[in-house]
């Protein structure tokens, strides 16, 4: 029997559910409903009700929040700490001072910079970095200081994809993909034939777009591309990947980074460093074990700990 599958739109992007059990859908999609709405109420960036956005705005006051607010952070200093700063939470000005300052949907509708005189590119904005922000796991409080302002895009809808798919698994007792932007997650049994995945460099484009399909049985694959999520600001063409160093949207030598890891956490924090370090991550990502397929802007690849050439199960 094929999996049963469900698409809607979640956190300014398509998500994409498949369970085994064609019976489970509707409570699969539920459980998943009341999942992906508490992380967007906890760490939304377009939302003034979210408590990230309240504590944004507290500027430095010790501040209580949620234990789900708590594990969200928690995991963005965890990727800070992995990757030595460079998937840093405390980008959040330098997106809005690059022009990402609303929801992806509203800010693709703006459509570019308008025609007439010479358009001014933004100036790069300080990222503090992770160590400003201060966390008691414990007693649920964070400060931010030295001006930090936090966004947990990173890490956060991969978290929310790795529990959605570990709750709907557990609950329901059947095989489970949940996929939020392209960042994949998978949990309890999965079909014979595995879960068949196409990469590509936007996980919104055809079956048959350039790429590569790949299956997978455990774990999480993740996708970085500096090619999707893009606008213009001031004449000057930008995407939401900030390098820490600059404060800036990085130039890489690569435009797509695939990553396969244990957890779709892990793999979206991979992958996105990768972009960050540019040739540096091929040994990296070596070195860490980590299947990756990385795509150089001519379209031309490189892969690394084992990713199949072709198209061959990953994990």
């Amino acid at each position: 029997m094929a999996p049963a599958m469900d698409t809607f739109g979640v956190f300014g992007t398509t998500a994409v559910l498949l369970v085994t059990d064609p019976a489970a859908l509707s409570r699969a999609r539920a459980l998943a409903d009341v999942e992906l709405a508490a992380v967007d109420q906890a760490c939304s960036r377009f939302r003034p009700d979210s408590e990230l956005s309240m504590l944004n705005a507290n500027r430095g006051e010790l501040t209580p929040v949620s234990e789900l607010f708590t594990a969200l952070i928690a995991e963005a200093l965890r990727a800070a700490e992995l990757t030595d700063g460079d998937v840093d939470p405390t980008c959040g000005q330098a997106l809005v001072t690059a022009g990402y300052d609303r929801d992806f949907g509203e800010l693709r509708s703006a459509g570019e910079d308008p025609v007439g005189g010479l358009p001014t590119p933004p100036s790069p904005a300080e990222i503090p970095g992770w160590h400003s922000v201060w966390l008691d796991t414990t007693r649920h409080l964070v400060r931010l200081d030295h001006g930090a302002q936090l966004d947990l895009g990173a890490t956060a809808k991969a978290w929310a994809a790795d529990h959605c798919a570990e709750r709907i698994a557990t609950k329901l007792g059947c095989g489970v993909l949940v996929s939020l932007g392209g960042d994949i997650a998978v949990a309890g049994t999965p079909p014979p034939q595995g879960w068949q995945v196409r990469v590509t460099d936007d996980h919104a484009a055809a079956a048959d777009a350039p790429g590569q399909t790949v299956t997978i049985r455990s774990g999480g694959l993740a996708t970085s591309s500096t090619t999707v999520r893009t606008w213009t600001a001031g004449g000057r063409r930008m995407h939401h990947i900030i390098d820490p160093a600059t404060g800036e949207p990085v130039r890489s030598c690569w435009r797509t980074v695939s990553v396969a890891a244990g957890s779709c956490t892990d793999a979206n924090i991979a992958s996105t460093a990768a972009i960050i370090r540019g040739e540096a991550a091929i040994s990296w990502l070596d070195d860490a074990g980590l299947p990756a397929r990385l795509v150089r802007h001519d379209g031309s690849t490189q892969t690394t700990a084992g990713w199949p050439a072709q198209d061959q199960p990953v994990t």
